[in-house]
């Protein structure tokens, strides 16, 4: 199996590093030339994105609904130049109107489909344990399979095109949820005297734990790491298309609105470009900003 990945980022260039440690013929490209030397230097057949070179597979790792449409309808213009037959798969985090749109166009034109976006970050991606939510047709799913093994530890077939999409913009907006309201609870148990391990500890020996308090305190918020890889924006841009998608559903789901706001607060002290872990830094701020609370019996 011959695979194109076209975005060799954090998440890409791992993806493509992981697939051909694996054993796959595996070519990438991405506009930045710094991303192209990088995977080069590293032992990744690259090549320039102006040309398109026949593949089995074009795996996409993009950062919006814009970039895929670009590369899907004009540069390089997968519906006009991709191999005949080939697998189009989009790992990326995208509007799933857009996927849907997209996919009709892909089938249109000879090609199959696949949206595939992935948990896990870029060390997922490195150790090829990424989970996969798939929207797209199971003959489609099976012919790519070999390739699927290889880069995740678990992948669930949701539903047609778009359905991975629409689960993955569903997932993330829990987890924005859940870092906030961990980071609440931590302060909370902090300032009536208990440690923010131990708090942890406890809630993942029960029902209020979360991929969060599992991973992200212990990894990268409570190691002061800050290096998950994935950024505040990203998470914003998620965000504001989950709300998107709820429109669209004539629905109006308060907590998804509140979430989507609290997170676009204030984004002059938390940039775009920040780990998106950082959101916890204002409320634990405030398990010392009034004092302990054997300062405040003193008192």
């Amino acid at each position: 199996m011959k695979i194109v990945v076209i975005g060799l980022g954090h998440m890409g260039g791992n993806m493509a590093l992981t697939l051909h440690a694996a054993g796959f013929t595996v070519l990438g490209t991405d506009v930045a030339e710094s991303a192209r030397h990088n995977m080069a230097s590293r032992g990744l057949t690259v090549f320039s994105p102006e040309v398109l070179p026949d593949a089995d597979v074009y795996l996409l790792s993009l950062p919006t609904s814009a970039h895929v449409r670009e590369v899907v309808e004009s540069s390089p213009g997968l519906l006009q130049h991709a191999s005949a037959g080939s697998v189009i798969i989009d790992t990326s985090t995208s509007d799933p109107v857009v996927t849907r749109e997209l996919a009709r166009k892909v089938v249109e034109a000879g090609l199959e489909w696949l949206d595939a976006p992935v948990s896990g970050g870029p060390a997922g991606a490195a150790a090829g344990s990424l989970g996969m939510l798939l929207g797209g047709e199971t003959a489609t799913i099976e012919r790519v399979e070999p390739m699927l093994k290889a880069m995740s530890a678990r992948y669930t077939h949701v539903g047609a095109a778009g359905s991975g999409h629409v689960v993955k913009l569903a997932n993330n907006y829990l987890c924005a949820a859940h870092l906030l309201t961990t980071a609440e609870a931590v302060v909370l148990a902090q300032r009536a005297g208990v440690a923010p391990e131990a708090c942890l500890a406890g809630l993942n020996s029960g029902s209020g734990r979360s991929a969060v308090s599992e991973v992200n305190f212990s990894r990268w918020i409570l190691s002061g790491a800050f290096d998950s890889g994935f950024t505040t924006g990203l998470m914003r841009k998620d965000l504001r298309l989950a709300r998107d998608a709820a429109i669209d559903q004539g629905l109006s789901l308060d907590l998804l609105n509140s979430i989507v706001e609290k997170w676009h607060a204030d984004s002059g002290a938390l940039p775009d470009g920040a780990d998106f872990n950082h959101i916890t830094d204002a409320i634990l701020g405030r398990a010392s900003a009034n004092g302990s609370p054997s300062s405040q019996e003193d008192a």
